[in-house]
């Protein structure tokens, strides 16, 4: 009988792994990301304080508005500012500015002034936003987030509200309501012009 030899194949076979524990990397780098940027951003919160600057003198900025006119909020001593940071990507801001320019509207002619900073925002989009809420108080960029670091920031909306003095009265966080905007508008105006 004649045996029939066959091809012997050779092992292609992946060798097992030595017995032991190996951790997967993936999970473990996701994680040290993870830690990273949230040290990072602790960092950033506490590096900036407890929160938005909320009381002493409003810090002067100046702006050039998205008409070309060039405004500081030093030219509006003796009368009340509300400062607003908002930008066209922020819902809230959306929310928002429908009562920011009825109530500018109500007050321009009484001593009330509001000033618009778009923050981080690019200009077709905050000129769109602008003009989809037919926004007339003056507006512009803040360049460079100067004013934004300023006042010490921590998202967009937030709103300032500067005495006749040019001292920061209150800062209102997120969006807000017509109720709240004229009642701190109106503390503001019964104010003297040295408180």
């Amino acid at each position: 009988m004649l045996e029939e030899t066959l091809p012997v194949a050779e092992d292609t076979a992946i060798p097992a792994e030595p017995a032991g524990w190996r951790l997967p990397v993936f999970p473990i780098v996701a994680v040290a990301v993870a830690m990273a940027l949230l040290a990072l951003l602790s960092y950033g919160v506490v590096s900036q304080g407890q929160g938005p600057l909320d009381k002493g003198p409003a810090p002067d900025f100046t702006l050039t508005t998205f008409d070309g006119q060039t405004i500081s909020l030093s030219d509006y001593r003796g009368q009340v500012v509300v400062i607003n940071f908002w930008a066209s990507w922020c819902p809230p801001c959306r929310e928002e500015a429908p009562v920011l320019e009825r109530v500018w509207r109500r007050y321009r002619d009484q001593g009330v002034v509001f000033i618009g900073v778009d923050y981080i925002d690019t200009e077709p989009e905050a000129l769109a936003y602008i003009a989809e809420f037919d926004i007339t108080y003056p507006n512009g960029p803040d360049l460079g987030s100067r004013a934004a670091a300023d006042y010490h920031i921590q998202g967009v909306p937030e709103t300032f509200f500067v005495t006749k003095a040019g001292h920061i009265a209150h800062v209102h966080i997120g969006p807000l309501n017509e109720d709240t905007l004229v009642s701190w508008i109106e503390q503001l105006r019964r104010m003297t012009n040295d408180q």
